[in-house]
């Protein structure tokens, strides 16, 4: 110990160097450091969910479960995998082996499940895949929008912020609370209809037959081919309104001669009010070993830029709620005030404090520096929390630095 002293004595360049770079490196690994309340824990799980209005349980289990499991079990690493069909749904459970590729393993799932979907019934919406992450539980945090404005104002408004808040790299998804499905509703007059000696039939069967993408297949002209496509597609409602519905004579019947067409929503599955009244909610959502602190301060200065836009109503008012960062900023403020005073109370204890032991064991050698730089030993020691800190983060630990420093107590006591 007496050489490993001399030796870093006689070497002070060196050694400042060393303590340079150890500062520097803690500093600016702090500063990097994924922070947040609740840490990512990486779950080996993935489940599919499939809808089908009005199909039994049975008829679910035939229909919707047996194909798509047939492709699943064909997955590397799969450990267990559970069904679930009830009235309405079904739902597919896969527990992948601990430690495989979460990345891997949900594209694989991706591939079976695009496979599969085309032995599941036209009338099947497309199954969701989701996996499941302890980040996309809770949502960093919520924008409530408000005011004295008409619901599609808030429901455009938010749509739009959607977007925009899905482009920030840290944010994983966004989910909107008190948004509706747009529909189209047509409300057929019955006497114009009989007049027309037309039945709902009729109405039904176009409507149905008609917004769809159709391919033609390719056509070949001796120097190369290509897809040839019919494209009826509704792009607004006066594309509904236009629509034939029969031909009598020189004269063309549309939907607007026999029916009302106008934009509306499905019936709310969900509802959202601030200070009594109507609102919408975004709650973001960060994507995992994101940084807490800088994704919700990008969400806010994405909001107050959108505010500052011509588009936005004067009226709709933005207010947050369920923000983690205040957490995060309290536990950090205790976690430096208790290493610092850790440092304080050790350095104290140690270079000053603590009597000269007469035995030959590693702690004369330790008073002997620090009765001769007890000065230094303050800003040597903070050297060591940072090159601890450094170290652990660097092997993959995110809260190494606060163990490390733990650890450096401990053993100048023992």
């Amino acid at each position: 110990m007496n050489n490993m002293i001399s030796g870093a004595l006689s070497h002070s360049r060196t050694v400042l160097m060393i303590f340079v770079l150890l500062l520097v490196s803690g500093v600016v690994t702090y500063s990097n450091i994924p922070k947040e309340s609740n840490p990512d824990v990486p779950i080996p799980v993935i489940y599919v969910s499939i809808v089908h209005d009005g199909i039994s349980p049975e008829d679910a289990e035939r229909m919707l479960v047996k194909p798509m499991e047939r492709e699943l079990r064909s997955i590397d690493g799969v450990k267990e995998m559970k069904a679930t069909a009830g009235e309405g749904f079904a739902s597919i459970t896969l527990e992948f082996i601990a430690g495989l590729d979460s990345d891997a393993a949900l594209a694989d799932v991706r591939d079976k499940v695009t496979v599969a979907r085309a032995k599941l019934p036209s009338e099947t919406e497309e199954p969701t895949i989701n996996e499941v992450t302890m980040a996309g539980q809770q949502a960093a945090v919520t924008v409530v929008l408000s005011g004295p404005v008409s619901e599609r104002a808030l429901v455009t408004v938010a749509r739009e912020l959607k977007s925009r808040l899905e482009g920030i790299s840290e944010v994983l998804e966004v989910d909107i609370g008190g948004d509706r499905e747009d529909i189209v509703e047509i409300e057929v007059d019955p006497l114009l209809m009989e007049s027309y000696g037309l039945d709902s039939g009729d109405i039904l069967n176009l409507l149905s037959l008609n917004n769809r993408l159709v391919p033609a297949g390719t056509m070949d002209n001796g120097k190369g081919s290509f897809a040839v496509k019919v494209p009826s597609v509704f792009e607004s409602v006066k594309d509904v309104l236009e629509q034939p519905v029969k031909i009598q004579g020189d004269s063309v019947i549309t939907f607007q001669d026999v029916a009302r067409v106008r934009r509306s929503y499905k019936d709310p599955t969900s509802f959202a009010r601030l200070n009594g009244e109507p609102s919408v909610s975004l709650e973001v959502k960060k994507r995992p070993g994101e940084n807490m602190l800088e994704t919700v301060a990008n969400v806010k200065t994405l909001v107050t830029a959108a505010q500052q836009s011509t588009i936005w109503p004067a009226s709709i008012r933005v207010s947050y709620t369920g923000d983690q960062t205040i957490e995060v900023n309290m536990m950090l403020n205790d976690l430096q005030n208790n290493v610092s005073s850790a440092v304080i109370l050790v350095d104290c204890d140690i270079g000053y404090f603590r009597p000269t032991y007469c035995t030959f064991s590693w702690r004369v050698y330790t008073r002997f520096f620090f009765d001769r730089y007890s000065d230094r030993f303050f800003v040597w020691l903070h050297l060591k929390y940072c090159g601890a800190f450094f170290t652990d983060y660097g092997c993959g630990y995110a809260g190494g630095w606060s163990n490390s420093g733990d650890r450096i107590c401990r053993s100048l006591y023992e």
